[in-house]
This record gives C-alpha cells, structure tokens and sequence, in this order.
C-alpha cells in the first residue's frame, strides 16, 4: 500500500490531533479538570462528551471546527484524564465544575455555544442553567433520559480480557449501544473505546436515570437543537416517543434525525453531523 491510500494507526491519528491542543487544567474535586483547546480565533465552541468517554468521542469533529472556532473540549469529571468529582456525585456539581472551568478560561462574560453527547447533553442543559444568555445555543446529540428504557442495553464484561477476545468485546459493546454498522467498528473506534472504559470511574446511567434534562430544558430560554442517529440503540425502540418528550420540554427546540446511524452519531456519520452543527451554528449566527 502505498502513501496516497495508507490509513493512518489509531495511535497516530489521536496523536496528530491531541499534539495541536493546549492542555489546560481547572479545578475539580481534589484535584483538576482536564481541558483541551484547539482553535486561536472566531467563536468559542465547547463540546462534552458521552457517558464513559473522552475528548477522544469528537475526533472526527475537532479539525472540521478547529479552522473557524475556538474549541474547549474536555473530559468531564469522573472520566479520561480528569479527577473525580466530590462524592456523592451529582448532576449539579458536575455542570458547577464545567462552569468554572469555562469562566476560567474564557472569562466571566464571553460567550459561547456548547454541544453535548449522550450524558454530555444533560451536563450542558445544567451548565446552560448556571451561564444563562451567555451560552449562545445549546446542542443536544442522542440525548437520554427523557422516557425510561424500554429494555436495559447489556455490555460484555471487558475487565481482565486482553488480546483477540478484549477487542471481540469492545467490538459486541460499540455495535450494543454505540455504532449501528459493523463497517463502522474501524481499529480507531475500537482504541478509542477501549481507552475511554480504563479511564472511567463515573457511575453515569445512574445519574441520567433522575432525569437531568427534565429539570433544564423547560428553564432554558436559549435556541436548543436536538440530534438522534434514527438507528440510536438508546432510542431505536421509541425514538418518536424520546423527540415528543423533547418537545414537551422544550417546544421550541429543533429536532433532527440523521438516518441510518447509531448513538455516537459525531463518529459515524461526522459528514452529515459536521454539516448539522455548521447550519445550526449559522442559523444561531444570522440576523
């Protein structure tokens, strides 16, 4: 194979992206939150991650923004390379941390848009509540705990596999609640999965189980959108029913579904994603 058509390692790719990023640190708990900023000039655009993940899920998002935007992505508290929270952990504090470590590093007053996956969505919906006007739209990507679970979405077990049989279950785990195509489950899905699961500490189901967003969306008087993957493996059973719950919410919110892909809708279809994000941001943006 030569150069022209050579797929870069995982190892590679999130080096590459990682190795633009300014590291910064705010506090959380006993010790820090961890930020990467990509982007020098227009708007600053925070992005939040899902439930036992990482910067690592909006790796095929960061370099489409990076050229317009100035990105703060973290990894939440509980997660990557951030500490925990203060025990017991809850959605308010969570979202307290965020804030300040947005006020941290960009001020008391700036503005910002914010978009949030999966437990991401609920974080933002309370930080929303904290920063007010300032948080020019908030964005929601396959967000949950809107109507309980039809059936309960179990994972393989991964702790103490390695090898050919760690990669078969993170492989049934990303296919389960994450990727709808098998072809989707590329060698970098499958590094980023595995190192978001050895990084995760945070018990996340069981704080969107007291329905966060519940609680924030009907107080939010800024543009909200929400996104689904119509085949999300949260949703795929009463998505119809998840986007009528939304609504009652917050009815002037803007849905959209992206056909064909699952929950980590940023990863599988990043051009349709990456487009939806562009409009919506421009939408926010026009007089």
């Amino acid at each position: 194979m030569n150069d022209a058509t050579a797929v870069p390692e995982p190892e590679e790719t999130l080096r590459r992206i990682a190795s633009a990023a300014r590291r910064v640190e705010t506090p959380c708990g006993e010790g820090a939150m961890v930020w990467h900023l990509w982007g020098e000039r227009g708007p600053a655009l925070v992005l939040l991650h899902g439930g036992a993940g990482s910067w690592r899920h909006w790796v095929r998002t960061i370099e489409t923004f990076a050229a317009r935007h100035r990105l703060l992505v973290p990894d939440l508290p509980g997660m990557g390379e951030s500490a925990d929270p203060p025990a017991p952990p809850s959605m308010a504090e969570i979202a307290a941390i965020t804030a300040h470590g947005l006020e941290r590093i960009l001020g008391p007053s700036e503005p910002y848009d914010l978009v949030g996956f999966s437990f991401g969505a609920s974080v933002g919906g309370h930080v929303a509540l904290r920063h007010g006007a300032r948080m020019r739209s908030l964005t929601l990507i396959g967000p949950g705990g809107l109507v309980p679970p039809r059936q309960p979405l179990r994972l393989e077990r991964v702790r103490g596999k390695t090898g050919a049989e760690l990669v078969a279950a993170h492989r049934t785990n990303l296919l389960r609640l994450m990727l709808a195509d098998p072809a989707s489950v590329d060698a970098l899905a499958l590094a980023i999965q595995d190192w978001n699961a050895r990084h995760a500490r945070l018990d996340t189901p069981a704080l969107i189980a007291r329905r966060p967003l519940a609680e924030s969306l009907p107080r939010l008087a800024i543009p909200v959108n929400a996104v689904w993957g119509e085949r999300d493996q949260y949703a795929y059973w009463g998505l119809e029913e998840r986007i009528a719950a939304l609504r009652a919410l917050c009815p002037h919110a803007h849905v959209h579904v992206v056909p064909g892909a699952g929950h980590w809708l940023p990863y599988e279809d990043a051009p349709a994603f990456n487009a939806y994000l562009e409009d919506r941001l421009r939408a926010r943006a026009a007089p």
